[in-house]
């Protein structure tokens, strides 16, 4: 069924439970991506990979190290980390505490996609608007721990499944109109020297023919938010390190 793909999305593994955290799922879900990701080098190397399977702060790093492996070279522009339903969730709860319509509302959130190291850039939010410094750390909180809120509101039936959907299938779509010769602009988590320290980020991207055609700079934060890229390097260093020592077993 992998033949002749040009995309591929791999969300397989289980989902987060009450306590769990993305890490938790490390072992099963790191072992599925993995053999995943073996079969996609041999059979179809150049296609687009969107990586949804959690930890992707770690999974994403293993496909890589898995298509080194195989000796397919030039493939970490086009193994995606699908970090969307971050950007979706921060533009639907900036609508609600602005007012304004969530389809005018774009906010980018860099960094990873676990814990803090999601990182909503909520002075770059467009429209632009005046927030209250404490509603800022409050609501960049909320949509860290956002994953967190859902699993402990289905009470152990799963994690966020309609939300992940929805995103996916709008960060699918990006990818195929990319793949058409369109330029689209989404966030992704993917291999990238964009921050000193860690080889993989995520952040604003184009998207085109050849998977990330071009990745942007992170731009001018506040001192909160710089604060919070600190914060977020020690944690994605050891979710990378992770990966790929798990796929070098």
């Amino acid at each position: 069924c992998l033949e002749g793909c040009d995309l591929v999305i791999i969300p397989a593994g289980v989902p987060r439970k009450p306590g769990m955290t993305r890490d938790d799922l490390f072992n099963i879900n790191a072992g599925i991506v993995k053999g995943l990701a073996e079969k996609c080098a041999e059979i179809c190397p150049n296609a687009i990979l969107n990586i949804i399977s959690n930890p992707v702060n770690s999974t994403v790093p293993i496909c890589n190290e898995v298509y080194k492996a195989a000796g397919v070279t030039g493939a970490s522009r086009r193994i995606l980390g699908v970090t969307t339903l971050d950007i979706v969730r921060s533009n639907t709860f900036l609508a609600e505490e602005c007012g304004v319509d969530v389809d005018e509302v774009d906010v980018p959130v860099i960094g990873g996609h676990a814990g803090i190291t999601i990182l909503p850039l909520l002075s770059q939010m467009r429209p632009k608007v005046s927030l209250d410094p404490n509603r800022i750390e409050e609501l960049t909180v909320r949509i860290q721990n956002a994953g967190t809120e859902v699993v402990e509101a289905k009470a152990g039936a799963g994690s966020a499944t309609l939300s992940m959907a929805y995103a996916a299938a709008r960060f699918a779509e990006s990818c195929l109109r990319g793949l058409q010769g369109d330029k689209v602009y989404e966030c992704a988590y993917l291999e990238s020297n964009l921050v000193d320290g860690v080889g993989y980020f995520a952040s604003k991207v184009q998207l085109g023919p050849n998977g990330c055609e071009e990745i942007f700079e992170v731009g001018e934060v506040t001192e909160f938010e710089q604060a919070g890229i600190d914060a977020l390097v020690p944690e994605l260093q050891k979710s990378i390190a992770k990966g790929e020592e798990f796929a070098k077993k």
